[in-house]
């Protein structure tokens, strides 16, 4: 409860503040962005790119202006921010809106996507279109789905392999429904815990492990503590990009067509940037000492078939699921 009234204080600070800005008497605009992830991320230097770019084609009345490393809270926070306008723009893991806006849970589930390229080809397309305009039944706009993925299991004890390697471990999970499902289903004890909070879980072995991708994995520094990494690639779920649906409806109609315009170019910025660091971090890791293993991926598939078949029932989510398995 005392961290519910924090948030509602300071949300309310931030909405007076961010009001302010936005209706500047000279007509500038200046979005508040926030991310968990450092200043030098994929996904925050396509946002910084994005105030930049919408800066150039209007003379400087539309910017942006960054909250990165988690300075207003974690994702939860930040979803919660946006909704209620106290912040404009947010960048959110996937996961966390499962359970709001149970068509995304498509994007989340395990072992749905094959690679990379089918990842994308499916958020470029008529389906990935459909899946940002989800958000506006609760106060929010779809503006773009960045990439986050593969992820993959790292733990403080021992390689793993096949999923009895996961036996006994307690595993971080996203706050969400499927992550925590799924993790279970391959045979660990899943943990709901904050991003922030991990690193210092591990140092203290409230839990063994966790689950992410390569460059999330070394800005976190985890890999100082979780020394083996198992490359399951169970998981392709991107990110979303999200703008405030009252910030978005305030501006004129063409400001919000190149709203839209940009946050879709940005995607390009964001992945250019993000197979760079990917590599990066990789290497880095590699070279620190971290122990890669190749998994069993079919035992792994196997074991969460059963999660699957539970969140895709339904002829929505079954029908969107057989469209995305379709995509080439």
């Amino acid at each position: 409860m005392k961290t519910t009234r924090r948030l509602l204080t300071f949300g309310g600070l931030g909405l007076v503040a961010g009001c302010s800005a936005r209706a500047a008497p000279d007509g500038r605009r200046v979005f508040d962005a926030v991310d968990v992830h450092p200043a030098d991320y994929p996904t925050v230097a396509a946002v910084k790119w994005i105030g930049e770019e919408l800066a150039r084609l209007t003379d400087g009345r539309l910017g942006v202006r960054q909250f990165p490393a988690g300075q207003l809270g974690s994702e939860d926070d930040s979803i919660g921010l946006a909704r209620f306008r106290a912040v404009d723009i947010c960048r959110v893991a996937v996961a966390a809106l499962n359970n709001a806006f149970p068509e995304t849970r498509l994007l989340a589930l395990p072992y749905v996507f094959r690679d990379v390229g089918h990842v994308r080809a499916v958020v470029d397309g008529e389906i990935g279109t459909e899946l940002l305009n989800v958000f506006e039944g609760r106060s929010l706009v779809g503006l773009a789905y960045y990439d986050a993925a593969p992820r993959c299991f790292y733990n403080v004890r021992h390689p793993v392999r096949e999923p009895g390697d996961l036996r006994g471990l307690k595993m971080r999970a996203p706050q969400s429904d499927i992550f925590l499902d799924s993790i279970r289903a391959m045979g660990a004890n899943p943990t709901p815990l904050t991003f922030g909070a991990v690193f210092s879980s591990l140092q203290t072995h409230l839990i063994d492990g966790a689950e992410n991708n390569w460059p999330s994995y070394q800005s976190s520094r985890q890999f100082e503590v979780a020394r083996y990494w198992s490359q399951t690639e169970h998981s392709f779920s991107p990110d979303a990009l999200l703008m405030s649906k009252a910030s978005f409806e305030a501006l004129s109609p063409p400001d919000r067509d190149l709203v839209r315009d940009v946050a879709r170019r940005s995607v390009q910025v964001m992945r250019t940037a993000w197979d760079a660091r990917e590599a990066e971090a990789r290497a880095a890791v590699v070279a620190a000492g971290v122990q890669v293993t190749e998994v069993d991926k079919a035992a792994f598939a196997a074991a969460v078939r059963p999660v699957l078949s539970k969140y895709i029932q339904g002829p929505r989510l079954s029908g969107l699921y057989e469209r995305i398995a379709a995509v080439g």
